[in-house]
């Protein structure tokens, strides 16, 4: 895609990993090729995304400026290609690295989503927990 045009990346704010990588990507930033909008913020309406609260929160996503969205480990690559790290994403697009990467990312996002549904529901948040399949 083309990496002239801001990619949009959906991130929860409120989750002390995401907030930690995100600050680190914000830093690196510095073309501005990133759009990073925070799913965890009142003001977030998801009906833009074609995608629901609950199955944003269920793993990253992101959006070229196309509107074509991309999910997991993908959005990863392409933020780091942004930002100036491509030759650390060349390796995780080869199919072993690619396939250990999809399995780990998975793993951390069905932990991650179930402390971000447990949480929203404290706060009163309208989230509905689903099976990832």
């Amino acid at each position: 895609m083309n990496d002239s045009q801001p990619f949009e990346v959906f991130y929860d704010e409120h989750c002390p990993l995401c907030r930690k990588e995100i600050n680190f990507i914000r830093k690196r930033d510095k073309r501005s090729r990133l759009k990073l909008t925070d799913i965890s913020s009142p003001e977030f309406d998801p009906s833009d995304t074609g995608e629901s609260l609950d199955t944003l929160m269920m793993e990253i996503h992101g959006r070229f400026a196309d509107g074509t969205l991309v999910t997991g480990v993908e959005v990863f690559r392409e933020i780091y290609q942004r930002i100036g790290f491509g030759a650390f994403v060349v390796p995780t697009r080869w199919v072993g690295v690619r396939w250990i990467m999809d399995r780990l990312y998975n793993l951390f996002a069905g932990i991650r989503y179930r402390s971000a549904v447990k949480r929203m529901q404290r706060l009163g948040c309208p989230i509905k927990p689903q099976v990832k399949a």
